[in-house]
């Protein structure tokens, strides 16, 4: 068993030991994560690849508490995900995890400061007047305050996850998750939200991402793969992320010589 482990990292934000994630099938159970031991510091800005279906999805619903591990130990942000009931579990996940999905999932009947207040409302961890200032700041730091009384249809997609992205930090959450975070968006949109991550970790946030897009990977501070719901050893990882960077400027080079 190879614990992954982030470098100098002395009180993990994320600690997992022994971690699985069963399915029942008609075939069989089915181990979608599998014998996971994994350290995140505080301040890490990590990238998950792997394969469509190794685990990638189901490890980051683990960390955010909107699954249950099958087997192990999980403990996020000072919490033991797997000794908690539903309800508390629902009402850590609404206080310290924030989520920024590849299609948005704005609510399309709501303003985009409505949207961005909604996580507010749900946890009350804000006083009511405290809310609105505080999702226009966030719109504001992100670019897109004048946005903030339309509807999210209105706006482009960068505009759209942009608003996710506010809508994620509303409650000031020790983890963000990113799922796919730039696959909906253009080349340039998704360098700029990127950018916007890498700032937000600058300043101390957790970033947890995964991720199909090989320019993505030159943002985070670290790499894991994931093979048939295996975190491979460092080495493997690397060398993974090795063969996608020379892919990538494989592919540069022959739009270069095309254009």
């Amino acid at each position: 068993m190879t614990l992954l482990q982030s470098p100098g990292a002395a009180a993990p934000l994320i600690a997992l030991r022994g971690v699985c994630k069963r399915y029942p099938t008609p075939a069989g159970a089915f181990d979608a994560v599998r014998d996971v031991d994994l350290d995140i510091a505080a301040g890490e800005f990590v990238a998950v690849i792997g394969q469509s279906g190794s685990g990638k999805s189901t490890l980051l619903n683990l960390l955010g508490g909107i699954d249950r591990a099958s087997a192990g130990r999980l403990e996020v942000a000072g919490a033991a995900l797997h000794d908690m009931s539903e309800r508390a579990l629902s009402r850590w996940r609404g206080r310290h995890v924030g989520i920024v999905f590849q299609f948005f999932q704005l609510l399309p009947t709501l303003t985009v400061a409505e949207n961005v207040m909604l996580p507010m409302d749900f946890a009350a961890r804000w006083p009511a007047r405290e809310r609105r200032p505080r999702a226009l700041d966030l719109l504001t730091r992100l670019g897109v305050a004048a946005q903030a009384d339309k509807l999210p249809g209105a706006l482009s997609g960068g505009q759209q996850q942009r608003v996710a992205l506010a809508r994620a930090l509303a409650n000031a959450p020790a983890l963000l998750l990113a799922d796919e975070p730039t696959g909906n968006l253009d080349s340039r949109t998704a360098q700029e939200l990127l950018e916007l991550l890498a700032e937000l970790v600058r300043g101390g946030q957790t970033v947890v991402m995964v991720t199909h897009e090989r320019a993505a990977l030159g943002y985070a501070r670290r790499v894991l793969s994931l093979r048939d719901g295996r975190l491979v050893a460092p080495e493997h990882a690397q060398s993974e992320h090795a063969g996608l960077a020379q892919a990538q400027l494989a592919q540069h080079g022959s739009e270069q010589a095309h254009g």
